[in-house]
């Protein structure tokens, strides 16, 4: 009569064994294939490497952008880069042609 009281007793601490050792290996699972995983450790650092690369690119292109506004600033236009937009987004110059500049009278 013993081991009929003993059984159910030994059956829940196998359950409760049972379901820790599945949470333990979920988590296990996770650690190892998880978003934030072992496994995605290497594309996450793939990733990270071609947005630097990305950045340093739009960084460049912002530097040149930045110029281009610089020489288009009101007060102090460039003259060869007006010249060259009026050309260009106006259709004032065929492509064969040559512009030469006269020295400005006074």
């Amino acid at each position: 009569m013993k081991t009929s009281r003993r059984e159910p007793k030994f059956v829940k601490d196998r359950a409760v064994q049972a379901g820790a050792l599945v949470a333990l290996l979920l988590m296990g699972g996770f650690v190892v294939a998880g978003p934030s995983g072992f496994l995605a450790w290497s594309e996450n650092e793939r990733l990270l490497v071609q947005h630097e690369k990305q950045i340093a690119q739009l960084n460049e292109l912002r530097g040149q952008l930045r110029n281009r506004v610089d020489l288009l600033d009101p007060h102090q236009a460039d003259p060869d880069l007006a010249g060259e937009l009026l050309r260009r987004n106006l259709n004032v110059a065929h492509p064969d042609e040559m512009v030469m500049l006269l020295p400005q009278q006074r």
